[in-house]
């Protein structure tokens, strides 16, 4: 493993994130409404470290190894969360500990959206923008956004994409180049960003709530700049518009790319998993508009079907917006909501969850064995898209459903240790590995009472969840660190 490649990496993404410190300084002086020197410190200390790291390796230049990108990937999720979390801990409105900062931030980057601030209105504009641009910097993925910049600094980027993007196919590529790739990704987007802003804008946003709504739209990440979130608009085109861009980016965006570059929607009409997931959406939403109706939560059914359909997409593709406390509703339906978040959105969208394809193999996977108990010599091919999986994607899919239950499992009991009761044990570790945010119980309305040390449990399970178990795990293997 070559350290100083690695150092140099770190480096570099240091002094990128010391960027996103910039935005919120104009954002505060604009609306002079706070404290902007935690920003420009911020800046600051980010600048010296990420200089102190790659100014003596910056002549340096090396293949990187598929070893060293695992490394390079997980420690910059943590490091660049730890990074993210100085404007937070420096502010005085409000006044954080080191614990919720780093929480509320490893929650922006990683989209999780689970949040310990509990007056979030009152808040100054720059720091509700800051929180809303973490999400917006995370969806995509921050290493992803390196990747394009690596290769001209003659480093190759493909161990770290491998590493970094969602899904268990991860092979393959939008473009030749994986620089090209990187780029195709951050155009689209950026344009849905675009597209998702002026929609919201023009169906009666300010210009400030249409940008921090739509970061965190895009990125599947769930924070508002308000106390309730997306209920604080009371607005039935304004939800719509939010389910339409939440399915949106619930989808691949390879798919995204290959309809934008074949300017026609066959892509989606011809995709397994597209098709699935939005079938899977459709019918959470007319399961949860069903059970809202019968037990008497809404009155009428088109108050139903708005709640029910808002909420379920929200869930379902691990955003975590709410327009009520859902938490609260009668009989299965809080449960129902969080077992719908495991699912999650498309592989190599911005959504969190098992992903969509793996459901699809496991059921196929799992038909497989029926058929073979009655068809003891026959011969089943799995295949999606007309086209048959390699048994290795079917290997990495088993292994990671099992790690995902497994993890749900010791987050759950390690958040028992610290008192914390069963339900919001079980319904916050879930949420953290799939990113979700909202959870149930005492992690309900915020995360604000949490025990600190269930709040550092949950921030290692929301890179667990971003990074898809793998990309942590595998550091935990003696024969890694094996030279």
């Amino acid at each position: 493993m070559n350290a100083a490649i690695v150092q140099k990496i770190i480096g570099i993404l240091l002094l990128m994130c010391s960027l996103m410190m910039l935005p919120p300084v104009l954002v505060g002086l604009i609306y002079q409404d706070g404290d902007i020197w935690p920003f420009i410190e911020g800046f600051a200390a980010l600048v010296v470290i990420g200089g102190v790291l790659f100014l003596p390796n910056r002549k340096y230049t090396a293949n990187l190894s598929i070893r060293s990108g695992f490394l390079v990937a997980a420690a910059s999720w943590i490091i660049v969360g730890l990074a993210g979390a100085l404007p937070l801990y420096l502010s005085h409105n409000p006044e954080l500990s080191l614990t919720d900062s780093v929480f509320e931030s490893i929650s922006g980057l990683t989209t999780t959206g689970a949040t310990i601030l509990t007056d979030i209105n009152n808040l100054p504009h720059a720091l509700k923008f800051y929180r809303q641009q973490l999400q917006w910097f995370g969806g995509m993925g921050i290493i992803v956004l390196a990747v394009a910049v690596l290769p001209m600094l003659r480093i190759g980027g493909m161990q770290i994409f491998k590493a970094e993007i969602p899904g268990p196919m991860k092979d393959q590529k939008l473009t030749p180049r994986i620089t090209e790739t990187a780029k195709a990704l951050w155009y689209i987007y950026l344009g849905i960003t675009v597209m998702c802003i002026i929609s919201y804008y023009m169906a009666g946003m300010n210009m400030f709530d249409a940008i921090c709504h739509a970061f965190s739209t895009i990125s599947i990440g769930g924070f508002s700049p308000y106390d309730a979130s997306f209920g604080h608009f009371n607005n039935a085109l304004l939800e719509m518009l939010a389910v339409f861009f939440m399915a949106i980016a619930g989808i691949n965006f390879a798919s995204h790319f290959v309809a934008w570059k074949s300017a026609s929607i066959k892509t989606y009409m011809t995709n397994t998993e597209v098709k699935v997931f939005l079938a899977f959406l459709a019918g959470a939403s007319l399961l949860t508009a069903v059970q809202l109706y019968m037990t008497g939560t809404t009155t009428t059914l088109f108050e139903s079907l708005r709640e029910g359909t808002f909420q379920a997409v929200s869930i379902g593709t691990t955003t975590g917006f709410t327009t009520e406390s859902f938490y609260l509703w009668p009989a299965a339906l809080p449960i129902m909501l969080m077992m719908f978040a495991s699912v999650g959105g498309c592989a190599g969208s911005t959504a969190g969850g098992i992903k969509v394809i793996r459901i699809i193999l496991l059921f196929k996977m799992s038909m497989r064995e029926l058929y073979r108990l009655i068809h003891p010599h026959g011969k089943f091919l799995i295949k999606v898209n007309g086209k048959t999986v390699n048994y290795r994607v079917l290997d990495s899919i088993s292994a990671f459903f099992v790690q995902f239950l497994f993890l749900l499992i010791v987050f759950t009991l390690l958040l028992s240790m610290f008192g914390e009761d069963i339900v919001t044990s079980f319904s916050a570790s879930l949420s953290a590995l799939t990113n979700l945010g909202p959870a149930l119980g005492d992690a309900g309305p915020h995360y604000a009472e949490v025990h600190d040390g269930a709040k550092w449990v949950l921030s290692l399970a929301m890179v667990f969840g971003r990074l898809e178990l793998f990309t942590l795990f595998i550091l935990m293997i003696p024969s890694y660190w094996e030279y």
